[in-house]
């Protein structure tokens, strides 16, 4: 995933940069850059963030950090900002996203005379530089903006930092938010509106889909107006959204709650006996909330979080290292645990690696039964637009590893697993639910998600859920 930034003021905006990139910490994974033009020259500075916090490696370099216009960037993997030299001035450039057809980019701007890449990511390209090139060859900032929404399969959004300005440029389908917010002397944009409220700035508003502003300390240019189709991520409400911000104007955490009531009153007619409801700490936290309230029973915490060192635990890459960091992050309480009956919410079940090893803790701890409610529907594809549930082996993913113990392929009959009617679903949710040990799984369904979130489910990518793209994700 990843997470951006920007601010232009008529002081000097370092500090709002710091603190509003540093609110984006929760979405990147490896790396943290800053950005800031002063009297024509860019000071970038990036850093290693994967085994610190954004703060303690930037807090050094705040001070040599002077200007009006900066950006920031909370990244996946790659070195971000890009500064580059060009025919349209010197700029820098942040993007969020994922990029299907890189290599392909790469080979257009090769064949069209691009002599090298510099920035390498991972042994491959580092997608923002591409992105940067595609900027540079335009004939201005709006129309390279313009053609880099044309061309990229998958998402980009973005911010460059220009002579002239920042320009902030949302996805074409709007898959990522960009918001922009305004205070005295300065105006801002942010993927997440929670970066705004300590840094006293007000949203001006959410950007619409491929929508393009210039931002300046005397205001916000609108140079693109916004597409209708909009394809904004899921996962935004249901995980991996911060619970102080919004959306289109839906805040996370009111949206979780009502994911788990949805899960509740989908529980009614089972009967099923419980002593409390808890949340995985912590985006299922909220969904659990929702279902206590929902049901009256008690919600408490057998699991406890220590946050102070630990990172979250999908930000590792290496599984082994994912799942020790989730081992030792949560710590359980046992007189909370032995000899219940705990019904946990979750926000997903993805590889269910870490699950496994929870679920086990709680039976070693004297657990009665442990019963497991997912607030999204079971994931059947790694997205293609972000890098959430993106895996290197569609095997990764729980559900297909028992739709290939079921049918000897992990591809078959894959319609039918997204039917909660379907015998095949059934089946798949059982296989998964012996696997983890739970004494029941039952998965919130798709249309009461998309009711729990609360925009059409037209507007939404559930390309993780169904496989739908184009009309088929377009359907009311």
């Amino acid at each position: 995933m990843g997470g951006l930034f920007a601010v232009a003021s008529r002081d000097n905006c370092a500090s709002d940069l710091f603190f509003g990139t540093d609110y984006h910490s929760h979405l990147g994974t490896q790396r943290g850059g800053m950005a800031v033009r002063d009297s024509g020259h860019i000071h970038r500075v990036i850093h290693d963030i994967s085994n610190t916090q954004f703060r303690s490696k930037f807090d050094l370099d705040l001070p040599r950090f002077r200007g009006a216009l900066g950006i920031g960037i909370i990244s996946d993997t790659e070195d971000q900002p890009v500064l580059v030299g060009s025919h349209l001035g010197t700029f820098a450039v942040a993007t969020v996203g994922s990029i299907q057809n890189l290599d392909e980019l790469v080979a257009t701007a090769f064949r069209s005379g691009h002599r090298h890449f510099a920035e390498m990511s991972q042994g491959g390209f580092n997608p923002t530089e591409v992105i940067a090139s595609l900027i540079a060859g335009a004939e201005s900032y709006v129309a390279g903006i313009r053609k880099v929404q044309e061309v990229v399969d998958g998402s980009c959004s973005l911010v460059v930092l220009a002579e002239d300005g920042i320009y902030a440029a949302r996805d074409r389908y709007g898959r990522t938010p960009l918001i922009t917010g305004r205070r005295d002397r300065a105006y801002a944009v942010t993927m997440e509106s929670s970066a705004f409220p300590n840094l006293d700035y007000e949203i001006d508003r959410y950007l619409g889909p491929g929508e393009v502003v210039r931002i300046t300390p005397d205001g916000i240019e609108q140079l693109q107006a916004p597409g209708s189709e909009m394809q904004v991520c899921s996962f935004l409400w249901v995980y991996y959204g911060y619970p102080a911000s919004s959306y289109e104007d839906i805040n996370t955490e009111e949206a979780r709650y009502r994911c788990g009531a949805a899960l509740a009153r989908a529980d009614r007619a089972d009967k099923v006996t419980v002593d409390m409801v808890a949340g995985i700490p912590d985006s299922g936290t909220a969904h659990a909330v929702g279902y206590a309230n929902e049901t009256g029973l008690p919600l408490k915490r057998p699991f406890v979080k220590y946050t102070p060192t630990w990172p979250r635990s999908f930000m590792p890459q290496d599984p082994s290292v994912r799942d020790l960091v989730a081992r030792m992050k949560l710590i359980p309480i046992r007189s909370l645990v032995n000899g219940q009956r705990i019904l946990f919410c979750e926000d997903s079940i993805v590889r269910g690696r870490q699950l496994r090893e929870i679920v086990q803790r709680l039976y070693d701890f004297g657990a009665a039964e442990v019963h497991m409610r997912p607030a999204c529907p079971p994931l059947l594809h790694g997205c293609r637009y972000l890098t959430f549930s993106r895996s290197r082996n569609i095997l990764d993913l729980a559900s297909r590893r028992a739709i290939k113990e079921l049918e000897g392929a992990e591809d078959r009959h894959l319609n039918e697993y997204a039917d909660p009617a379907s015998e095949r679903y059934g089946a798949m949710v059982d296989r998964i639910r012996r696997t983890l040990k739970l004494t029941t799984l039952k998965y919130q369904t798709l249309p009461d998600m998309v009711k729990a979130i609360g925009l059409p489910r037209s507007k939404l990518c559930t390309y993780c859920w169904d496989g739908c793209t184009g009309p088929c994700a377009r359907r009311g």
